[in-house]
C-alpha cells in the first residue's frame, strides 16, 4: 500500500472534540495544533489534552504543532510531549536557521530511539532565505514545508503570484536535500472549493506533493487534485511497459520521447495512483 501522505489536517489542541473528529476524519496525517490556533490563557490546557491522547498510539499518524521556538512554551511543549508514544512528528513554526532544528533535535535526543521526526514550516523571509541549511540540519528532519499567511505578511505580497518564486525554492530545497516533495500550505477560505481545486492545480505543476487543511471539506478535493487522472495512468503504464521491452532512450509510436527520467517519473506516478 501507497503510504505517501496527500492530506495533513490541521485541529486545534485546547478542543479535543475536534481533534476526535479529524482522527475520524480520513485525512492521512493529523496535526494538532499549539500555535495560532489556540489563544494564550489555553495553552496550558492545550498540552495536557494532547499529552493525554498521545499516551497510546493512534490510528492515523499525529504530529503536532509546537509554540513558537524563541519563546518559552516550546520547551514545555517538547518536555510533555516528545516522548509519547502516539506523536508521529513535531511541526516546528517559523523556522529561520538550523540551529534551531539542531537544537530542537538534541533536545528531544533522549527520548527512545533518538528524536521523533521533525518538519520544519519555513514562514519569513530568513527562512526562505535559509532554506536548503534547513533542509540539511539534522537526520531527525523529514520534511519542510511554507506557511503561507505569515510569509506573505512578512513579504508584504498581495498577489499569490508573488509567492510562487518561494514555493519552488522550498521544492528545490527539500529534493536537493532528499526530502520528500513538500506539501501546500493552507487554503484558508473553507468555502472555496473551487478556488482551493486550483490552487491545488498551481501547487502540482511547481512539484508540491499534497496540502494541509483546516477543514474536512477541504480533504477530498486535495486528494483528488494530488491524485494521477485515468489519462496520466494510461500514459505512465504505456511508458513503463515500453521500458521493460526496450532498454534506453526511444521514441514511442505516438512520437514522445523517453528516457530513464521519464520512466522514473511514471514509475511514481503509479505508485500515487494504488492510493485510488
Amino acid at each position: 500500500m501507497n503510504t505517501t501522505p496527500l492530506t495533513w489536517l490541521y485541529a486545534p489542541g485546547d478542543r479535543p472534540h475536534v481533534v476526535a473528529k479529524a482522527l475520524a476524519s480520513g485525512a492521512d496525517v493529523i496535526v494538532v495544533d499549539l500555535e495560532d490556533a489556540v489563544a494564550p490563557d489555553r495553552k496550558e490546557y492545550a498540552r495536557t489534552a494532547t499529552a493525554e491522547l498521545l499516551t497510546e498510539p493512534q490510528p492515523v499518524p499525529v504530529h503536532v504543532r509546537v509554540n513558537a521556538l524563541d519563546g518559552p512554551l516550546a520547551a514545555q511543549d517538547l518536555a510533555a510531549l516528545g516522548a509519547l508514544p502516539g506523536l508521529s512528528g513535531l511541526r516546528l513554526p517559523k523556522v529561520t536557521s538550523a540551529a534551531q532544528v539542531i537544537g530542537i533535535a538534541e533536545a528531544t535526543a533522549p527520548a527512545e530511539g533518538g528524536a521523533p521526526p521533525l518538519h520544519a514550516l519555513l514562514e519569513s523571509a530568513l527562512g526562505i532565505e535559509h532554506a536548503h541549511a534547513i533542509a540539511t540540519a539534522h537526520p531527525a528532519l523529514r520534511g519542510i514545508a511554507l506557511g503561507e499567511a505569515d510569509l506573505r505578511a512578512d513579504l508584504g505580497v498581495r498577489e499569490d503570484a508573488g509567492l510562487d518564486w518561494c514555493r519552488s525554492r522550498v521544492v528545490v530545497a527539500a529534493r536537493a536535500a532528499a526530502l520528500p516533495p513538500p506539501p501546500q500550505s493552507v487554503h484558508l477560505d473553507v468555502r472555496d472549493l473551487a478556488g482551493l481545486a486550483a490552487s491545488c492545480a498551481h501547487g502540482r505543476a511547481l512539484g508540491f506533493l499534497g496540502r494541509a487543511a483546516i477543514h474536512p471539506r477541504q480533504l477530498p478535493v486535495i486528494e483528488r487534485a494530488y491524485l494521477p487522472t485515468e489519462r496520466e495512468i494510461e500514459e505512465a503504464e504505456t511508458i513503463v511497459k515500453a521500458a521493460m521491452t526496450e532498454q534506453g532512450a526511444q521514441a514511442l509510436p505516438d512520437g514522445r520521447f523517453i528516457d530513464a527520467a521519464v520512466v522514473t517519473a511514471a514509475h511514481c506516478t503509479l505508485s500515487l495512483a494504488r492510493r485510488r
